[in-house]
């Protein structure tokens, strides 16, 4: 789904952030950069910064979230904004009130900014058209999690010091992941090569990723695939795949797509092993692998706040 035409100001400034479908290389680089800033800031006995004083930002969170709900809370405090969270538990939308309805009540009560999550696919564009401030989507159904993207793309550029040329590798539940998409545009975007592993039955059809991605290796042998690889992303498998019939078991899910020391020892030395979280040990990813010195599982958490911010301040016009 495209942005909408709103998504820049007429002088060029970015409104919204809705995916990195819309996003120049250049603008990409200069979120990172001004990550490296936030992070900074972070690094201080004082984790905290005037720059949003006076601006309202709410957390829209229409479906549960521990690591993205609390990243966008510490970032807009730490740049001393206003910031309320809303859920859709006890409030007019449990007694039948419009989604477009509670965006026009939050603002007419000052609201800056809406960072949302929400199970539907589109939900976040659809308020776009009605907000006249900034929007950031959280997460939308399967569809996109942008600011997950940047904080992976952040993560491995301060790690390996670049993104252009680098071997990426993104495995489990590519057909139902919108953590997955959207590091499809930003590490393609980058310049890295992205190759997507599943069984078939969470791939879905070669063709539909190739009709945006023609330049994807998609194959479902991660022991072959993985070889000399810079960068594993493993993605979380949901119960209700299983449960589906989308694979026959969990055992034999792990046996071919697990991420192991086995399997890593057969990528770079330097690779990086990933995971957005939350994470199934024993599942898609072993707990030694999990917390072992090429995992930086933890410092994606970390780093998501840095570039929440980055984004906070740059949506803001400061």
């Amino acid at each position: 789904m495209s942005a909408p035409a709103s998504a820049a100001t007429a002088r060029g400034r970015r409104r919204h952030v809705l995916d990195l479908d819309d996003f120049s290389t250049q603008e990409i680089d200069e979120i990172l950069d001004t990550a490296v800033s936030m992070k900074e800031v972070l690094g201080r006995a004082i984790k905290q910064v005037p720059t949003l004083r006076g601006k309202t930002i709410v957390n829209m969170f229409f479906e549960d979230s521990t690591r993205t709900r609390i990243s966008f809370e510490l970032a807009g405090k730490a740049l001393s904004a206003n910031v309320v969270n809303f859920t859709a538990r006890g409030s007019s939308v449990e007694k039948g009130e419009s989604l477009i309805d509670t965006v026009r009540t939050l603002q007419a009560l000052g609201a800056d900014m809406l960072v949302m999550r929400h199970s539907e696919s589109g939900a976040p564009y659809l308020v776009a058209q009605h907000f006249h401030g900034s929007v950031i989507n959280a997460g939308d159904g399967r569809h996109a999690h942008p600011t997950q993207a940047l904080l992976d793309l952040f993560t491995v550029r301060q790690r390996l010091g670049r993104i252009e040329g680098l071997k990426v590798v993104i495995v489990g539940d590519i057909l139902h992941s919108r953590v997955a998409r959207s590091n499809l545009w930003g590490f393609t975007r980058m310049g890295a090569s992205v190759t997507l592993c599943a069984p078939q039955t969470l791939i879905g059809p070669e063709s539909f990723w190739k009709a945006t991605w023609p330049d994807l290796t998609i194959t479902s042998n991660l022991d072959e695939c993985i070889m000399g690889a810079d960068v594993v992303m493993t993605l979380r498998l949901q119960k209700e795949r299983m449960e589906g019939g989308l694979i026959p078991s969990l055992r034999e899910y792990s046996r071919f797509f697990a991420l192991t020391a086995e399997r890593v020892a057969r990528a770079a030395p330097h690779c990086l092993v990933m995971h957005p979280g939350p994470m199934n040990e024993g599942v898609e990813i072993m707990p030694d692998v999990a917390v072992s010195t090429q995992s930086v599982i933890e410092e994606q958490v970390a780093n998501g706040v840095a570039v929440r911010m980055a984004l906070l301040y740059r949506l803001s016009g400061e």
